[in-house]
């Protein structure tokens, strides 16, 4: 039985093949890596073992977040579509850096994943927080995307990345859905509670509102007026 010091060299020594093993993919080119990432990615989702799954997906998403371009975006928005935990904070992880650099390339596989993901993915009620993460000025636009979707989950995920973004621009698209009253499960601590979509844009407007109000720089005071 190995000694924990002996463990941990080994742990050592996959970390260090891990690195050589990526840098050495790194090098293939894009052409050549992205089919194959493609490939594997496709494969991994399709795993019955999660704990497999994970592992592959994982990785994959750390070697994705070191490339660009669309079909990166794609696939690391199908990683964040999965059953893993793991792997979806990965897949998030990427994305959010890729979108501090690249925020255009992000926000149009954004609006395709919009498009082409099935209801109930779960990438779609994660997206909308990536981008009040991000925060780049074009993100309450997009947010507004989200709130179209017939999935009422991601209609709440929507207003409720809307309120942290603090962009007033959503104040408008939030008041269209005030008579909305589809019903969403909000989950605490306490076991959660049943809102409806009209609730959470009500008071998602109003926290807006306030935080546009104190944005605003006061007037300044009128000068008082002499005597005759």
């Amino acid at each position: 039985m190995a000694t924990i010091g002996e463990t941990l060299n080994a742990l050592f020594e996959a970390e260090r093949a891990a690195r050589a093993h990526h840098a050495a993919l790194r090098g293939e080119g894009d052409a050549k890596l992205i089919p194959e990432l493609r490939a594997a990615t496709a494969a991994a989702l399709k795993l019955e073992d999660e704990a497999e799954a994970t592992i592959r997906l994982v990785r994959l998403a750390i070697l994705l977040g070191d490339l660009e371009g669309d079909a990166v975006v794609d696939l690391l928005i199908d990683i964040l579509g999965g059953v893993s935990p793991e792997a979806r904070v990965a897949a998030g992880e990427a994305l959010e850096g890729l979108a501090f650099d690249r925020f255009k390339e992000v926000a149009l596989g954004i609006e395709r994943a919009l498009a082409r993901l099935p209801k109930g993915s779960p990438a779609l009620g994660e997206l909308p927080f990536l981008l009040a993460e991000v925060g780049e000025p074009g993100c309450a636009k997009l947010l507004g995307r989200f709130l179209q979707n017939d999935d009422p989950e991601v209609v709440a995920a929507a207003i409720e990345a809307m309120a942290e973004l603090g962009d007033p621009v959503a104040i408008p698209l939030l008041a269209k859905l005030e008579r909305d009253g589809r019903q969403v499960q909000l989950d605490d601590d306490e076991g959660g509670e049943r809102v409806s979509i009209a609730d959470l844009a009500h008071e998602a407007r109003e926290i807006l509102e306030e935080m546009a109000a104190e944005a605003s720089p006061a007037p300044p005071p009128r000068p008082a007026k002499g005597k005759r």
